[in-house]
């Protein structure tokens, strides 16, 4: 499966649009990462707790993307675009979603 944030793709020819796909995930903090999350803030660096779980959420929202485009019989997908929000009390939640087309594809001549 092509994934793509542009609109076309370099050697392909779109042959049809199959429809806006979508892929969501939300993902939780555990306590130790939030007390590690916050004597990062306390002395600065990176929290490298939470750029793991933002990497798996963002690699399990793909996953989803790429199955529902599947679905449709895509063999690609278009104008890829995330989104991320904090959710829950003290904003303890991920959202990740990810949009896209899905669309079938052909080699160009």
């Amino acid at each position: 499966m092509i994934v793509s944030t542009t609109d076309t793709l370099q050697g392909r020819v779109i042959t049809d649009y199959l429809g806006i796909v979508t892929g969501e995930t939300i993902s939780g903090a555990n306590f130790v990462r939030d007390m590690m999350a916050t004597v990062t803030d306390y002395i600065g660096g990176r929290s490298g707790a939470y750029e793991e779980v933002l990497q798996k959420s963002r690699q399990s929202t793909l996953d989803e993307l790429e199955d529902r485009a599947r679905r449709l019989g895509a063999d690609a997908i278009v104008g890829v675009s995330f989104d991320y929000e904090t959710i829950g009390g003290r904003g303890a939640m991920i959202m990740v979603t990810a949009t896209g087309t899905a669309v079938k594809t052909a080699i160009a001549v």
